[in-house]
């Protein structure tokens, strides 16, 4: 009998093939609080158990392939899978530690860790390497889920210290709803990571017909939507799945999709210079987005070996900032991080495939 990944499965299903019930939520504990490498490391459960664990499942569905650090503590991960494919993840401390005069600790470390949901992708955007290298598959939820658990293991980032989580890595989540939203509900467990889907945001190319499944799921996530050009000529060159959901179609599955009142829907804008970073494109995004409780994040782009894109002038950039502001837009521009390294999104993963070839 063939293996299966233990992170596929969430407690409810576990409960349902290991008896008596609360041996569930003590794995759970185990894989999930205690990060351990193997069954036989779970002391409080009995040796028959640990033998029936090791004959049924593995735990080890992804290994760390690479690993490189920025100056700026940005950590980019190439993940090995057991068929022999990779994806990555980054992590990206948000804000460092701080204490007061006294040396008493104010707040820990805050991360965000940047996830993948397939291998490649489907969606060919002409500014995005992983779509370059086609699509292979999806990722199951343990795929999913272990990125963030070997992450959190390998920096040493204790099991109570939340992390804010972006599937915004290699892949289209909503491609991949129901490993993505299984995940979700894994990374809420309360025995597991006990991440808050208010801490989850999914990130999509504009998918309409699953944006409004996942509405309808109600799962709490954040959205976060890859903009990127505000009309639909423009927006059709760089990403060709504009052609099926064009804009009008995301602005209307966004403007039905249930979000905390506390929150906004993020739309992400990835600036090109002499592209998308005039002052008549920030003029058609304030008119796109009335009516809608948003946050609009500029993302400088970042150039990589063959890309016919340029990144912008930080003056444009400011200039496209403060024109949606002073017209009541929130916005923001991110901070570019990982600059020194493979950051953007299939560089690692193609960087290695090179190194592989030659």
């Amino acid at each position: 009998m063939e293996k299966q990944n233990i992170f596929d499965l969430s407690k409810e299903e576990l409960s349902e093939v290991i008896k008596p019930a609360f041996r569930a939520k003590q794995i759970y504990q185990w894989l999930y609080q205690k990060y351990v490498n193997s069954f036989d490391e779970m002391k409080n459960l009995p040796k028959e158990l640990k033998k029936q664990l090791n004959t049924h499942y593995y735990l080890d569905p992804l290994s760390i392939d690479k690993i490189e650090e920025s100056r700026d503590g940005t950590k980019k991960y190439l993940f090995a899978l057991k068929d022999g494919n990779t994806v990555e993840s980054v992590l990206l401390p948000m804000k460092q530690e701080q204490t007061d005069e006294e040396g008493k600790l104010l707040h820990h470390t805050r991360y965000t860790i940047c996830i993948s949901s397939q291998v490649g992708c489907k969606i060919g955007c002409a500014f995005c390497l992983t779509g370059k290298s086609g699509f292979k598959r999806n990722l199951t939820a343990g795929e999913i889920t272990t990125q963030i658990l070997m992450i959190k293991r390998d920096n040493a980032i204790a099991e109570n210290r939340r992390v804010n989580i972006v599937y915004m890595g290699m892949g289209e989540p909503l491609d991949n709803l129901a490993n993505v939203s299984k995940a979700v509900r894994i990374f809420n467990d309360l025995d597991g990571l006990s991440i808050s889907p208010r801490r989850q945001t999914i990130s999509t190319s504009g998918l309409s017909a699953q944006i409004e499944k996942l509405g309808l799921m109600d799962l709490g996530v954040l959205l976060a939507i890859s903009l990127h050009a505000v009309d639909d000529d423009l927006r059709q060159k760089l990403m060709p799945i504009n052609k099926a959901y064009n804009i009008e179609s995301i602005i209307n599955a966004v403007k039905a999709f249930p979000i905390d009142a506390r929150k906004r829907v993020m739309f992400e804008y990835l600036v090109m210079k002499g592209v998308n970073d005039d002052q008549k494109s920030a003029k058609k995004l304030v008119k796109l987005l009335h009516g809608i409780k948003s946050k609009v994040n500029l993302i400088y782009f970042n150039p990589h070996p063959g890309s016919e894109f340029g990144r912008p002038l930080e003056k444009d950039m400011v200039a496209f900032q403060q024109y949606l502001v002073d017209h009541g837009v929130l916005c923001t521009i991110r901070q570019s991080k990982g600059l020194d390294i493979s950051a953007a999104c299939g560089q690692l993963k193609d960087k290695e495939q090179k190194n592989d070839n030659a």
